[in-house]
């Protein structure tokens, strides 16, 4: 793993170091388990760098680079400015070829667990008292078929699984998503949207026609990795973009998604 992360940079200067973060890798961990922040003081070795290595985002990391970094997004959206670039490849095809996704999110408790749900129309005390936060998403489709697209995905808000919730409200969830995929019903093939509560997580469900194209069985669609990628990052030294891992480009060769698109 640790070789793959050393291959894996994509950007270094001063005292940022960017990773293009193997997919099934999560950043932060309970202690034992194999996580980025666990094996960031043998990276740092391995790469011979003086200086110990922080995740940017997790909590108590390198305050001033984090602070700056943040400052410099909140400046580009006040601008107008869509600071990050994502291609997702989702199960549909948006009825509009470009446009953009509007809703409020928050945190709701499903029993033991925490999900992020939407809020079509929130009010004003709500989103004063941060109980839910407005958000916007940018869309454009650069590729589709057989059912399936590949769509260029620009947020110009932040929120936690702001980009997998707002597919479902296009009714084109992200191939991969086994979180939200299953609020997006079907009947006679119209999609349609149900309600968290009438929906609870599963494994996304794909068509036997999507799943020979893939080369994929029903056994095997629980390791299917959510298909968003980041690849395009603005940072005030100039914009970091990243290839898609092997996996997402495999997923656009079967369904025969374009492969190269400038942002």
């Amino acid at each position: 793993m640790l070789g793959l992360l050393e291959s894996s940079v994509v950007h270094q200067e001063g005292a940022l170091l960017a990773l293009n973060k193997p997919s099934d890798l999560p950043v932060l961990g309970q202690s034992g388990d194999l996580s980025l922040d666990a094996l960031l003081p043998a990276l740092r070795r391995r790469l011979g760098l003086s200086a110990e290595l922080h995740v940017v985002k997790a909590p108590a990391s390198c305050y001033h680079t984090t602070k700056k970094l943040q400052q410099f997004f909140t400046n580009a959206r006040q601008r107008g400015q869509y600071p990050a670039t994502y291609r997702a490849v989702t199960v549909g095809v948006p009825a509009e070829p470009e446009g953009k996704i509007c809703s409020g999110l928050r945190w709701q408790q499903q029993g033991d667990t925490a999900m992020v749900v939407p809020v079509p129309a929130p009010g004003r005390r709500s989103l004063a008292r941060k109980e839910v936060k407005s958000t916007l998403t940018r869309y454009r489709v650069l590729g589709a078929s057989g059912g399936c697209a590949l769509l260029q995905l620009q947020p110009k808000t932040s929120f936690p699984e702001q980009l997998q919730v707002h597919l479902t409200l296009l009714l084109c969830p992200a191939l991969g998503d086994h979180e939200h995929s299953s609020r997006v019903g079907r009947v006679l093939g119209v999609p349609f949207l149900l309600t968290p509560e009438a929906a609870p997580s599963r494994t996304q469900v794909l068509d036997e026609e999507l799943l020979s194209r893939l080369g994929l069985s029903p056994q095997q669609l629980r390791h299917l990795p959510l298909h968003i990628h980041l690849q395009e990052l603005m940072l005030p030294e100039g914009p970091l973009r990243a290839p898609p891992p092997p996996h997402f480009l495999r997923t656009l060769g079967c369904l025969r998604l374009p492969e190269h698109q400038e942002p």
